[in-house]
């Protein structure tokens, strides 16, 4: 028996929707039966404004992607506002073209060490969310992404790994989750289609091996399940509620 692993929202997926109406949105996500949610930004409140509307609506802030400018420059606002959200984990959720040259990459690592032991220090986890290019070659052979999880600490700098981008390279998602394993305490669950476009799916209408990373959570240390949809082809909150029906069949014991 999985333990009740919580299902967040990435609000990436509801940018259009936020940016119209942050508070609907999120009432709507409370709605649906997400746990919680994954913030990237808030919406122009302030983070205890965040918090009340959280609390109001029985939701938990699982995360917060943040720029890695923001992690290099402005981090002890970063960890205040984790704080007063009650968030344990901060993610670094995207590295700009510029920054992906194998140099970029050995600057990384030493940042990500250096933002981690902050966050460590003062009770927050620091996360690296990958993507697709990420698993380009080094020099050394090893892939981008190995070198970030193999040359950091394993204590201060944690995985959250995303299926469809490790699918999109060719890569299994679980012998990523199994390697590192009890450093993925956050997993961005998404579908892939088929088709050659490969394009975004909802939960459990594409071809990502979901059975196996969901069954595999418990033992791997995963703490939230977060789904993302980067683009849909119905509207978002259709996308979204497609996903968590699908996952309310797959994990029965979570919404008893």
């Amino acid at each position: 028996m999985q333990k009740n692993i919580p299902v967040a929202v990435q609000m990436y997926t509801l940018r259009e929707e936020s940016e119209k109406d942050f508070v609907g949105t999120l009432k709507k996500v409370a709605e649906l039966g997400f746990d919680g949610v994954e913030f990237a930004g808030y919406g122009g409140l302030s983070a205890q404004e965040v918090k009340t509307l959280l609390d109001d609506l029985g939701l938990r802030a699982a995360a917060s992607h943040v720029p890695l400018e923001q992690l290099e420059n402005n981090l002890s606002q970063v960890i205040e506002e984790m704080k007063i959200l009650n968030s344990k984990y901060v993610v670094c959720p995207y590295l700009m073209p510029d920054r992906r040259s194998e140099q970029d990459y050995q600057a990384l690592i030493s940042i990500l060490n250096q933002v981690g032991e902050t966050c460590q220090r003062e009770g927050i986890t620091l996360c690296y969310h990958n993507h697709d290019f990420e698993l380009a070659r080094l020099s050394d052979g090893r892939m981008a992404l190995e070198a970030i999880f193999d040359d950091t600490n394993k204590d201060r700098v944690k995985a959250e790994f995303d299926i469809y981008w490790l699918t999109k390279a060719g890569e299994k998602p679980m012998e990523w989750i199994n390697r590192y394993k009890n450093r993925t305490p956050l997993i961005h669950l998404k579908d892939m289609t088929t088709d050659a476009e490969q394009f975004f799916a909802e939960l459990g209408t594409g071809g990502v091996d979901l059975d196996a990373v969901l069954t595999t959570g418990e033992d791997a240390g995963v703490e939230w399940w977060v789904v993302e949809q980067d683009m849909s082809r119905r509207t978002p909150f259709e996308s979204i509620e497609i996903s968590i029906n699908h996952l309310k069949s797959k994990l029965p014991n979570l919404y008893e």
